[in-house]
């Protein structure tokens, strides 16, 4: 286990139809005498939605309430992929594609993301269908801003919350937000107009290293491959030998100004939140544009939270992806404390 810091005061500044296919031998891994769930014991999941179908992937039994597991911006439920198999066999864990990434689907035309809030209905569709009680939340970057905002949103109705490289929602200036608001609104008209045939296709060599020098150093080459299994897809007008590939997720998901938080807000909501809380910081992890608010949220949680913990650990903003080695300890252990 990588070194890390445990904070104990502040150290910064509609009803659907389920269905399964089995994809593995449901195969278990033990490491240091901890039976985990291992790399072949999950199984692709879906729900239907009014717009279409939510996809996702199902790790271990069927047969217990899983952990709900959101991604992040314009990831997949594959960012999942290296940490599921490391989680302790005594959980489950329903890995999610949020609404235009991966396999679920894409929004109609005429209706907009808004991707800091769409998440939260959508956590709370799949636990009134299943009936889920005391849920316990994993999040990474978006999706730990989701997870966060549905336990502070249902306060009594959450167990446990996890989060990953995220306090709660990225906030942006007030001055920012009114100045930006009139560009993403034409971005967004702009994608929604874009014909198929003018979407950028390449080769799988090209879409890696694409992907590779978009993140910017927060994830290597092995774990662009993990996500580009749900990330992209093959062009329909290219099919044959020398087919290219665009990527699975919605254009116009890029637009993402729209919805945002002030601090306020965010630090409103955290008062909220009763749970249990993990949060794990990357070291440096993300460079978020108001670092303070993490400290502050975080702070607040301390106050209001029925306990927190707070670690650092050595890594990228996708640490739990390219190193889930070190992020995993922590987690069974959390989700081992009664």
């Amino acid at each position: 286990m990588a070194q890390a810091r445990v904070a104990t005061t502040t150290s910064l500044n509609g009803t659907g139809t389920a269905t399964t296919t089995t994809m593995s031998h449901n195969k278990s891994d033990c490491s240091n005498g901890v039976l985990n769930l291992g790399e072949d014991s999950w199984e692709e999941f879906s729900i239907d939605v009014p717009w279409g179908t939510v996809a996702g992937k199902w790790w271990g039994s069927r047969n217990r309430q899983p952990i709900i597991a959101l991604h992040g911006w314009q990831d997949n439920c594959g960012s999942f992929d290296r940490l599921c198999p490391l989680l302790s066999a005594d959980h489950s864990v329903l890995a999610i594609d949020l609404p235009g990434h991966g396999k679920s689907s894409h929004y109609p035309q005429g209706m907009q993301y808004f991707i800091f809030w769409d998440g939260i209905c959508l956590i709370r569709r799949i636990v009134r269908k299943f009936n889920w009680q005391n849920v316990i939340l994993l999040g990474h970057s978006l999706g730990g801003a989701l997870t966060f905002m549905y336990a502070a949103s249902f306060p009594d109705e959450v167990a446990k919350l996890i989060n990953i490289d995220i306090a709660g929602p990225t906030v942006r200036g007030v001055k920012r937000m009114a100045e930006g608001t009139g560009k993403a609104l034409d971005k967004f008209l702009d994608y929604e107009t874009l014909p198929a045939s003018k979407l950028p296709c390449y080769s799988y060599d090209e879409m890696i290293k694409l992907v590779l020098d978009a993140y910017d150093g927060s994830v290597d080459e092995t774990a662009v491959k993990v996500l580009m299994k749900r990330g992209m897809q093959v062009n329909p007008n290219h099919p044959g030998a020398n087919e290219g590939y665009l990527f699975a997720r919605d254009l116009r998901l890029k637009v993402s100004l729209l919805g945002m938080f002030t601090a306020e807000q965010t630090k409103a909501y955290a008062r909220q939140i009763r749970c249990e809380v993990l949060n794990i910081r990357g070291i440096p992890g993300m460079k978020f544009e108001m670092p303070e608010v993490y400290a502050d949220v975080i702070a607040i949680l301390k106050e209001h939270a029925k306990s927190v913990v707070y670690v650092e650990v050595p890594g990228t903003h996708h640490l739990h992806l390219v190193t889930p080695e070190r992020v995993a300890p922590y987690i069974n252990n959390f989700l081992s404390d009664k």
